[in-house]
């Protein structure tokens, strides 16, 4: 297995790309089971929920963001909806564990903390609402494990303060770039931000992307980030307010392939100047020398009519025909003769 940032973070680590499920799974078990496979069968790193227990995080008189589902009366409803039994979450831990994906998902209360402690996860993911949520933060602090911040609603002393935090326990932190909006256009994308984050926070940086493409994550990739986080739907034709920003899995397959494409090339700089030199074979080839247009006499005076440029490129180079205009020839040669400095006085 490829060791990404997030199996072992340390500086020069490929990419971790995480599959989100969020709650696209709409509170079905085994369609969260289902994004587990797609996601792994896509060649993600990782997979990440979100871990909601309704009593625990809100309130009844949550307003909802947008109104979406017909079938629960209210925002709390909703969550309690989502709710999958401490079980259940095994369940699903198991399978990742199965298909060779890292396990995340996103705490959004102190008893999530807890429950997912005891479920067990490869690092923490803090969403973007939660990283002022200090009592939370340092909950998952003390667990030791790698910290994944998302950085959507807040402002940059907010970012700093929760990167303080991690630093002082000397645990890994990644620094996510995040637009809060579903899906992101091109123009809310940040990737400026990311170069920001890379020079504020050497320790790593990475992308929250909800753009539904894979454009925003080959052009991160290209800054070198270590964490690549986009949602997935199954199909676009899924129910949830996830899915406008979400790739389906074909498209993921294409994104991880690009990424890693990306982090070969970046991997490998080429010297032009020993590329040149291996290639001269093909040059010979390829390249093109001065030739005769036509049979010339000796003694023949060049001009322009007399000389054409044609391959192979074993002969005078084409781009050195000027300097043989006013030459004279020492001998007869015939047409597509290829030219010599020995032919020329």
């Amino acid at each position: 297995m490829m060791k990404t940032w997030l199996h072992d973070p340390a500086p020069g680590r490929p990419c971790t790309v995480i599959g989100e499920v969020s709650q696209t799974h709409d509170g079905s078990l085994g369609t969260a089971h289902a994004f587990i496979d797609a996601i792994a069968a896509a060649g993600a790193d990782a997979v990440k929920f979100q871990t909601h227990i309704a009593a625990a995080e809100s309130t009844p008189s949550e307003p909802w963001r947008k109104r979406f589902s017909p079938q629960d009366e209210t925002r709390y409803d909703y969550w309690k909806r989502m709710e999958f039994t401490e079980p259940q979450w095994h369940g699903l831990k198991k399978h990742a564990d199965e298909k060779g994906l890292l396990f995340l998902s996103s705490p959004f209360s102190m008893q999530a903390v807890e429950l997912l402690k005891r479920v067990g996860v490869a690092g923490w993911k803090v969403a973007s609402g939660e990283i002022s949520n200090v009592e939370m933060l340092d909950a998952m602090i003390a667990t030791k494990l790698p910290i994944v911040l998302s950085t959507g609603m807040s402002d940059l002393p907010e970012v700093e303060d929760a990167v303080a935090r991690v630093r002082a326990a000397k645990l890994p932190v990644a620094v996510l770039q995040c637009a809060t909006m579903y899906p992101c256009p091109p123009e809310a994308v940040g990737l400026n931000v990311i170069e920001d984050y890379r020079r504020r926070f050497p320790e790593a940086v990475g992308l929250s992307d909800h753009s539904a493409t894979i454009y925003p994550g080959l052009a991160a990739a290209t800054l070198g980030i270590e964490v690549l986080e986009v949602h997935v739907a199954l199909s676009r034709d899924m129910f949830g307010p996830d899915v406008v920003a979400s790739l389906t899995p074909a498209e993921l397959r294409q994104l991880v392939e690009g990424i890693r494409f990306i982090e070969r090339m970046k991997a490998a700089p080429v010297d032009k100047a020993k590329v040149a030199a291996d290639l001269q074979p093909l040059r010979h080839i390829f390249m093109k020398s001065v030739v005769a247009a036509a049979d010339l006499p000796s003694g023949t005076v060049l001009a322009r009519e007399h000389l054409i440029a044609k391959k192979p490129g074993t002969g005078i180079p084409a781009r050195d025909m000027p300097s043989l205009l006013g030459r004279k020839l020492k001998r007869a040669v015939a047409r597509d003769t290829l030219l010599s400095n020995d032919d020329l006085t």
